[in-house]
């Protein structure tokens, strides 16, 4: 996050009809405009919300982190039952598919609507339905599905349209067999075979789901290893056990052309490989939804991938227009983007916000098997030249996770050698991204609460995944002398 330079506010426009007048006006329903909307309403804001799809929650609820969690969840538990010899599908009556897995999904979404759509009725955020642009930095022009167009106007503004899947020019994304991270939902056939391009977190998420389902995965990644910002050893886990399902990998590679066949789809890569497949999804970064909000017209502008610079109070150049969400870029989590409009919304009350997100913000991430971390790297801390030690608990010894026939997994605790204090946590396998925030909780105290020696003199429930922190506190604590 940058600080913005801030420009001179444009006067309102004159000779328009205005509809109506609000205190603010939040561009976007997904967890940055629904943190900002909530928290301006409940301290007597007029609040008006602008979404251009006819339900509220945004990309997050209707094509990202919700209906991807909740195929992944349908799909893992597939797995288990196969683990568990279970033969789910004949019990079912029929092949289990993308597409019948997708009905479970649909009702996530669904009830995420109504739960989230209640919310703006609770707090009197009137809802528009429309595409929002700029008139000048106070007035929002909404032009709804009819073509028609009602003006709004308010003292400030909060931009919260979120990103979309990025697409480059030279892939046709018109094709029955291309998809992106939005359009794979779409799928009406099940594949034998894909290409996942791009080894992120939304490839390595898909490529999880896909192979789950048996359909062969090719996984493309540009860098030299997957998921390069996590621990080493968390990544070289999930690569092992990406090639242990069958999933072929190819690392430091990017394609050429992408061309389609009567058979599929078939890319060349610029080393001079080929592949085939039924079909491909193209999942190779993302661009912020501000082409179409008439940005030049208050003299904002947006970067290469669509995003806007703020400052440490989401307040872009132009004072009275603030931005959260994946539209100001990292770090672009679900979570993070609530944190985000509630703080921008302190500010835009107070003038002056003390709040700011955590400094160590977990990251989720919901492949087969699952993975979440929080804080420094053993990477990050051998760079700096940090005395530090491991302490790991494999979840195969552990009693709840035998029971449940979780035998895939660890958590590792990175703490100080001499102060003990908790530097990082890395958890990989299920229920990685709930068993994570207990320690979280104890790195976030402050002086001596944060410290490994917690998770040896409390008491966990037995038997239970948490149990994990004691088994590694111990561990590490051994290393000590």
């Amino acid at each position: 996050m940058t600080a913005a330079k801030k420009n001179k506010q444009p006067e309102p426009a004159a000779n328009i009809k205005i509809s109506a007048h609000y205190d603010v006006i939040v561009i976007g329903t997904g967890p940055g405009g629904e943190g900002a909307a909530m928290g301006l309403s409940k301290q007597g804001k007029t609040v008006a919300v602008i979404e251009r799809e006819k339900d509220v929650g945004g990309g997050c609820t209707h094509v990202g982190t919700i209906p991807s969690k909740a195929l992944r969840h349908s799909v893992s538990r597939l797995v288990e039952y196969k683990k568990s010899g279970f033969n789910l599908e004949s019990e079912l009556g029929g092949k289990v598919t993308f597409q019948s897995i997708l009905k479970h999904t649909e009702r996530v979404i669904k009830d995420q609507v109504k739960l989230r759509q209640g919310f703006y009725y609770r707090n009197n955020c009137p809802i528009y339905h429309g595409a929002a642009s700029f008139v000048d930095a106070t007035t929002i022009a909404v032009t709804n599905s009819k073509n028609e167009v009602e003006y709004l106007r308010a003292k400030q503004v909060v931009i919260a349209t979120g990103s979309r899947p990025y697409r480059p020019n030279d892939v046709n994304f018109n094709s029955s067999r291309i998809y992106d991270s939005d359009t794979i939902l779409g799928l009406n056939h099940q594949p034998r075979s894909i290409i996942v391009y791009g080894a992120g977190v939304i490839g390595c998420e898909y490529a999880s789901i896909f192979r789950g389902l048996s359909v062969r995965v090719d996984l493309v990644n540009s860098r030299d290893r997957l998921l390069s910002f996590l621990d080493t050893e968390v990544t070289d886990s999930l690569s092992y056990h990406f090639w242990n399902s069958g999933i072929v990998m190819r690392n430091s590679e990017s394609y050429s052309k992408i061309e389609e066949t009567a058979e599929g789809v078939v890319m060349h890569l610029e080393s001079g490989k080929k592949m085939r497949a039924d079909c491909l999804l193209f999942a190779n970064g993302r661009t912020g939804n501000t082409d179409s909000l008439g940005l030049e017209n208050i003299g904002l502008t947006a970067n290469s991938r669509g995003q806007l610079e703020v400052n440490e109070h989401y307040q872009t150049a132009v004072s009275n227009v603030y931005a959260v969400g994946d539209v100001i870029g990292y770090p672009s989590l679900a979570s993070a983007a609530y944190d985000q409009g509630r703080i921008a919304a302190k500010a835009m009350i107070s003038g002056n916000s003390e709040g700011q997100l955590i400094r160590d913000i977990p990251t989720g991430i919901y492949t087969i098997p699952e993975i979440s971390s929080v804080g420094k790297t053993e990477q990050e801390l051998t760079e700096q030249k940090v005395p530090y030690e491991v302490g790991r608990a494999q979840f195969k010894h552990l009693a709840r996770a035998q029971i449940g026939g979780i035998n895939v997994g660890f958590l590792k605790l990175l703490f100080h050698r001499e102060t003990k204090q908790l530097l990082g946590i890395h958890c990989f396998g299920e229920r990685s991204s709930e068993i994570i925030h207990i320690g979280q909780a104890i790195m976030e105290q402050k002086g001596e609460g944060n410290n490994i020696e917690y998770f040896v003199n409390t008491t966990f429930n037995y038997p239970t995944m948490a149990e994990a922190y004691r088994v590694a506190a111990l561990n590490g604590l051994n290393r000590l002398f």
